[in-house]
């Protein structure tokens, strides 16, 4: 799995029918910055309104995933949203001039040869995994419906299906390496039952459905009269049925490709979670309805955990920045360089780790016998950690100074001492204005809060 976040190096447009609505729409991912998400853009629309690919804007589960805000609506979103997920792309604008992205061929194949086709581009921030900390379940038993997910270092889905039909019988499929995605997960197209065909139209749903992108399931005899009926509803000018139970002349590009592309439904909807996941997903008969709910369920549970406002420090992956790029973006110098690694940094937020050592100059002093990091030392500490965050907004930030302006509601938890790791996380209270910064920030060893305080700051060029 990926460490950085990635988008896409430059803009690409995908067309055709949408499944539900009809409409035939043009689709272009665009790229996005750092933390952006995925965001559709409805331009058709007065003010082009933008919706959030959020759990909680989810307003309809009729055969597909629909989301709303600002007064737009998308529909059908979830084949788009496997794509990114299975590219492990971060940040994307997804601008759409109709209601419903294209359904192409029902799956999600077209969109990843598109994306490709532009190449990914890594980002300047580590990706924000939400890891599984412990056992959640999801079930709905009057559909016989269970979604579990185990702590577990990497990603893997796992979807079981059962139709009681002698046609498809019980399936699963499963994908252990995103890098499978592409080739066994991506080209498996959507479905239907025969029988369902009429009262999905009467819904007025599928109304851009057809043979060439669904998989249509006759799972019993079928009469001359009721064939001839659906190549009128169709609009086919014969409809036939294969002898394993596929209308038409249909192949199955996998065994299991219903089960598989459940799988793919299954990545898709919990892209609304709105970060990439650490864990094991196993699903028993999984739908929209079931994967959103439990998408709104591992939500609340980062909501929750985002409360205590603690960032995660994995000394084995690569920082953002070491310290040989720090020095060359701060002026500071021993013994006054004070952070050794940004781990995190985007447009409003920082996060920088100091390791604290017996070896450092003012231990000599404060206090013998009885070593206390400074409080001062650890208000300097965060507020280089903040000033890489301010120099990051200008070009050449090796041509500017960043001096201190105050400092308010500084508060001393605990004590930081030798063998201590400080975690410092930096936060923009309002954008930076003529130069001048405002800020929050958080001091962290092993979890607890030991110093926060706001600050300020300005910004000058060198030669002013």
């Amino acid at each position: 799995m990926n460490d950085k976040q990635h988008t896409i190096n430059a803009p690409v447009t995908v067309s055709g029918i949408g499944l539900h609505t009809g409409v035939v729409s043009n689709m272009t991912f665009k790229p996005a910055p750092i933390n952006h998400g995925y965001k559709f853009q409805r331009i058709d629309l007065p003010d082009q309104p933008v919706v959030d690919a959020d759990a909680d804007n989810v307003v309809d589960l009729s055969r597909g995933t629909t989301i709303e805000q600002n007064g737009a609506r998308v529909n059908t979103v979830e084949h788009t949203l496997a794509a990114l997920v299975g590219l492990q792309i971060d940040n994307v604008l997804i601008e759409l001039d109709g209601p419903e992205p294209p359904i192409m061929d029902g799956s999600s194949i077209e969109f990843v040869k598109a994306l490709r086709s532009v190449g990914l581009q890594e980002q300047n921030a580590l990706r924000n995994y939400f890891e599984i900390p412990s056992g959640i379940t999801y079930k709905d038993e009057s559909r016989g419906v269970e979604i579990v997910a185990l702590p577990l270092d990497d990603y893997r889905l796992t979807a079981m299906v059962d139709y009681n039909s002698p046609v498809l019988g019980s399936q699963h499929a499963s994908i252990t390496n995103l890098s499978q995605f592409e080739g066994e997960i991506a080209p498996c197209r959507t479905f239907v039952f025969l029988h369902e065909l009429e009262a999905l139209y009467k819904q007025n749903l599928i109304k851009g459905g057809d043979l060439d992108n669904a998989i249509v399931i006759v799972d019993r005899v079928v009469k001359d009269e009721e064939l001839s009926y659906l190549s009128e509803l169709l609009k086919k000018p014969k409809v036939q049925v294969k002898e394993e139970g596929v209308l038409n002349n249909t192949d199955l590009r996998f065994k299991n490709e219903p089960a598989r592309h459940k799988l793919l439904d299954l990545m898709g909807d919990l892209a609304l979670i709105g970060r990439p996941i650490k864990g094991q997903i196993l699903a028993a008969r999984p739908g929209h309805a079931a994967n959103v709910a439990f998408a709104k369920k591992v939500k609340k549970m980062i909501r929750e955990a985002a409360i205590k406002n603690v960032p995660t420090y994995d000394p084995k992956k690569k920082p953002v920045m070491d310290i040989n790029q720090i020095a060359a973006t701060l002026p500071h110098r021993y013994p006054f360089l004070l952070i050794d690694k940004i781990i995190h940094l985007d447009e409003t937020t920082v996060t920088g780790v100091k390791n604290i050592t017996m070896n450092e100059p003012f231990f000599q002093g404060h206090f013998p016998g009885n070593p206390v990091l400074p409080g001062i030392i650890q208000i300097e500490a965060m507020a280089q950690t903040g000033g890489i965050l301010v120099l990051s907004t200008v070009d050449n930030p090796e041509d500017y100074w960043t001096y201190f302006l105050g400092v308010d509601r500084c508060r001393f938890k605990r004590k930081v001492i030798p063998g201590d790791t400080i975690i410092f996380k930096c936060e923009l209270l309002a954008p930076i204005k003529r130069g001048v910064a405002k800020m929050s920030g958080q001091a962290f060893v092993a979890g607890q809060l030991v110093m926060e305080a706001e600050m300020s700051a300005s910004i000058v060029k060198k030669d002013a």
